[in-house]
């Protein structure tokens, strides 16, 4: 059954994986068994489709209808491929500006970060399968319908994604306060990829020592750091600033 963005029920879930509908995240009730179940689940492991064991209350709590243990949230966008994106930039004669999102927790951020990506002309933004914000109609009416004009890509390792762009001749740029240089000091006009952290916890650290450099956002007063969208946006628009002035 389909109700606002997510669908109820083991043979729903199962028709609209079977169907190649985009689904974000699906929650699963803890200890769920049969056969019905196991056909379910293997399609869910096959097509990488990010799920969370959880007690029945919380199924509840989304819909009283017949759920059979099963909830599957709808993606409100279309993913795509790096791996695909980046030769066809290549292609079309452009410099590879990316953006990689690691496990963005707020889709009001997301959705912030994408308008600005939007509007400086970046190729695409890269988030993990697991671990960050649903895209969901929230995210997208943040965006400003960004996130239906950019693609989105999601894949299940970073740390895989980063060595492709590194040996596809992007270099990629850690934005963080553990850097010995500002981002204006550096310069911008090769393919770049820069790599935004998570609102608590930044960068994970295994995608930092990967990074080629690494930059940090001077600031002067006594709070310690700035909101992920406003910190993007400075180091988008440094990256415009600098390649419009070498055009």
């Amino acid at each position: 059954m389909i109700q606002d963005n997510f669908i109820y029920g083991i043979r729903a879930a199962l028709e609209a994986i079977e169907s190649g509908k985009e689904i974000d995240k699906i929650l699963i009730q803890k200890g769920l068994g049969g056969d019905l179940f196991k056909d379910f689940f293997i399609k869910v492991r096959h097509n990488k489709i990010p799920f969370q064991y959880v007690p029945v209350e919380k199924l509840n709590k989304y819909t009283r209808g017949n759920h059979q243990g099963v909830v599957a949230f709808l993606s409100s966008i279309e993913y795509q491929s790096i791996y695909d994106i980046l030769p066809a930039v290549y292609e079309a004669g452009k410099v590879p500006f990316l953006l990689i999102l690691d496990k963005i927790t707020d889709v009001r951020n997301i959705g912030a970060i994408a308008r600005s990506a939007e509007c400086a002309g970046v190729d695409a933004i890269i988030l993990p399968l697991k671990g960050g914000a649903l895209l969901n109609e929230d995210a997208v009416k943040t965006s400003a319908g960004a996130l239906h004009k950019i693609p989105v890509c999601r894949h299940s390792n970073l740390g895989e994604v980063i060595t492709f762009l590194q040996e596809s001749g992007v270099e990629v740029v850690a934005v963080t306060e553990k850097a010995s240089k500002y981002h204006f000091e550096k310069n911008y006009s090769a393919p770049l990829c820069f790599v935004m952290g998570n609102e608590y916890e930044g960068i994970a650290y295994d995608y930092l020592k990967k990074c080629n450099d690494r930059v940090q956002i001077p600031m002067t007063g006594t709070i310690e750091s700035l909101n992920v969208s406003v910190a993007t946006g400075i180091v988008l628009f440094e990256t415009v600033k600098q390649r419009l002035k070498q055009s």
